[in-house]
């Protein structure tokens, strides 16, 4: 899976554009990073290709995944996940339950579907916990259990909205490890939007910095 922007703008309703024309390709299990001023439209990028854009807000420009140009295309059509800096769990789930409610509908089974929860639970560090409440889960292990429910959904590419903000200097560096693991490992493209500039050296990946005065194209 490739994700790939051509000359994408967006524009408040009637108004001059956020950012210049961006293009960027992030390959096969690469990250790439998206830095800028607060207000320029960096999150707002992000709803553009996962398809949230607000009402009142227009896009230019082409977003292509694999191949397949995404705009007009609802969100739940995408295949494009998302992972925030506040890692929500529904309260009156439980962790295991959580993380089956993100499961891709090709898992067919009682059996089948625990098993699936089970193995992620496992590679995030929490097997055992699928009864337990997210309320007694520790930062990290929210930020955990929040990603392999985005990953269960099998997505084609991941967007990251500020995902580590929140986590004190020691956890960032252990969560970022892990996400950047997980993405190399499935082989899907990301783009990641941060202040910090430690996410970027980490994603290893193109750099778009969507500030007026720079350079708007990031290829391979």
């Amino acid at each position: 899976m490739t994700l790939e922007l051509r000359d994408v703008v967006i524009r408040a309703q009637g108004g001059a554009p956020l950012f210049p024309p961006t293009s960027l390709v992030a390959g096969p299990g690469e990250i790439a990073t998206i830095i800028g001023p607060s207000g320029i439209g960096k999150s707002t990028l992000l709803d553009a290709i996962g398809g949230h854009l607000t009402q009142g807000f227009a896009l230019e420009g082409r977003i292509l995944l694999d191949g397949r140009d995404l705009c007009g295309l609802p969100a739940e059509a995408r295949r494009v996940g998302l992972m925030f800096q506040d890692s929500v769990l529904f309260p009156h789930l439980s962790v295991g339950d959580n993380l089956a409610f993100g499961l891709a509908r090709n898992v067919r089974g009682r059996a089948a579907r625990r098993r699936a929860v089970d193995e992620a639970l496992e590679a995030a560090g929490l097997a055992g916990l699928y009864d337990r409440d997210p309320a007694t889960l520790s930062g990290g292990q929210r930020s955990r259990a929040a990603l392999m429910r985005t990953l269960l959904a099998e997505p084609h590419a991941l967007l990251l909205d500020e995902p580590f903000s929140k986590l004190d200097v020691a956890l960032r560096a252990e969560m970022r490890a892990f996400t950047f693991e997980h993405i190399r490992q499935r082989n899907i493209p990301a783009l990641m939007v941060t202040h910090d500039v430690a996410d970027a050296e980490a994603a290893a990946g193109p750099v778009i910095d969507l500030a007026p005065s720079q350079v708007q194209t990031s290829r391979k």
